[in-house]
């Protein structure tokens, strides 16, 4: 069959990656997919956002199956248009993805159906946000409603702080429509971790759990970007914890979302925190994460195809998962998560000395050299018996970029200092 992966970054080559490993699959079409992605599949010169132009190629070259990567196409209604041009799609309908797309609507439909998350106020006016941050305190957490590129939360340690955050959203206009209403909930403290699931109705099929670090700097400092490395499995993570945050937080989500008429087809991410009470949520996204998707898949033993085949019968897929552990850490573009320069070459990473494999995020072609085209721009990862294993065979092909000026990473993926 030929599969057509929609988007361009790390998670969407780690989908390539795991189609080809297939035997059903004859051949991969990613759109507008990278430059690191060209050896292992057909790249395409469509914007994830051009769905006309998406679903005309789809009937054009007899795609058998699109699987759709990124959030903004499944906000935009990619997946209602391919349906309605009768082409197989994997992935949440407009209407279901905006559990990602509303904060305010997903922490209205959580308190609804009882599902444990942060206490929070929505506010649409910079004075009451104010009010009621100066009555709760700090630290406090401020998100834009909307889609905001992973820029729009805000963990306030200090009042000032929060109070400039609502400012920046709600007078100057920071982050445009999504930030247009304001989402001001409780701080919670403790670990995090992401539990992604195959999801068809009420029908919840878990992947194994990952961890990734947000912080740019090692320590878990710095500023939040979009994750600089992940792992999984984790180890101090209770089985218990995970087990409840399957029975408190996806099922009664699958459930909630077919009783509001929008039920759930695709990867329900629920990004979670433990705390005394058991796990709550901080975000459920529409989509597979990015970058814990580059170290779970791998993992993953299952053909991906069946996969997606048996979820959309609603047919138990029976994951099975590899022994041992999986560790990514990301090599960022010198000044991410703020303004950082493109088209910086990137060395050679020769792997087949090592247990590692490469995933592309914000990579491009100029001529035969592949250049820097974002700010997350490749992951480096490994899967090994245990987590340190995993971290050496990273840093060893680390060393390249290490007298870099225009790339850094974190040295502590795992293992924060």
């Amino acid at each position: 069959m030929k599969v057509l992966v929609i988007g361009s970054g790390g998670r969407e080559h780690s989908l390539v990656q795991k189609l080809n490993g297939s035997k059903r699959v004859k051949k991969v079409f990613a759109a507008p997919g990278n430059g690191g992605m060209e050896n292992e599949a057909t790249c395409v010169p469509i914007k994830e956002t051009e769905i006309g132009d998406l679903v005309r190629f789809a009937k054009e070259e007899q795609i058998t199956w699109t699987i759709v990567g990124p959030e903004v196409p499944l906000l935009a209604g990619i997946v209602n248009a391919f349906q309605e041009a009768g082409l197989k799609v994997f992935g949440p309908t407009q209407e279901a993805a905006l559990i990602e797309g509303s904060k305010d609507f997903a922490k209205a439909f959580m308190k609804k159906y009882s599902i444990p998350t942060a206490d929070y106020q929505t506010f649409t006016k910079v004075e009451e946000a104010k009010a009621y941050i100066r009555e709760k305190g700090a630290p406090i957490v401020i998100k834009a409603d909307g889609l905001a590129a992973g820029k729009g939360v805000i963990v306030a340690l200090q009042e000032e702080e929060a109070l400039r955050a609502v400012e920046n959203m709600l007078v100057d206009n920071q982050f445009g429509d999504a930030g247009s209403k304001v989402v001001v909930e409780e701080f919670l403290d403790g670990k995090e971790f992401s539990l992604m699931a195959f999801v068809n109705g009420e029908h919840v099929y878990p992947l194994t759990p990952a961890r990734d670090h947000k912080r740019a700097f090692d320590g878990d400092k710095g500023p939040n970007t979009g994750g600089m490395g992940a792992f999984a499995p984790i180890p101090d993570l209770d089985p218990s914890q995970v087990q409840l945050a399957i029975e408190r937080i996806l099922k009664p989500a699958a459930k909630g979302l077919v009783q509001e008429g929008r039920s759930f087809t695709g990867i329900l991410y629920a990004g979670l925190i433990e705390t005394a009470e058991g796990p709550k949520v901080i975000e459920f996204n529409a989509r597979l994460g990015d970058p814990e998707t580059q170290v779970v898949l791998p993992l993953l033993e299952n053909d991906i195809i069946q996969v997606v085949e048996d979820v959309t019968a609603k047919k138990d897929p029976k994951l099975t998962w590899t022994e041992g552990f999986c560790l990514g850490t990301v090599v960022a573009a010198q000044g991410y998560p703020g303004a950082y320069e493109k088209g910086k070459p990137i060395p050679k990473l020769d792997t087949v000395d090592t247990n590692c494999f490469v995933v592309h995020a914000g990579t491009t072609k100029d001529g035969e050299q592949l250049v820097s085209n974002g700010g997350r721009v490749l992951l480096i990862g490994s899967v090994a018996a245990s987590l340190e294993e995993s971290q050496r065979d990273n840093q060893r092909l680390l060393q390249c970029f290490g007298t870099s000026k225009d790339f850094f990473y974190r040295t502590d993926i795992g293992f924060p200092k």
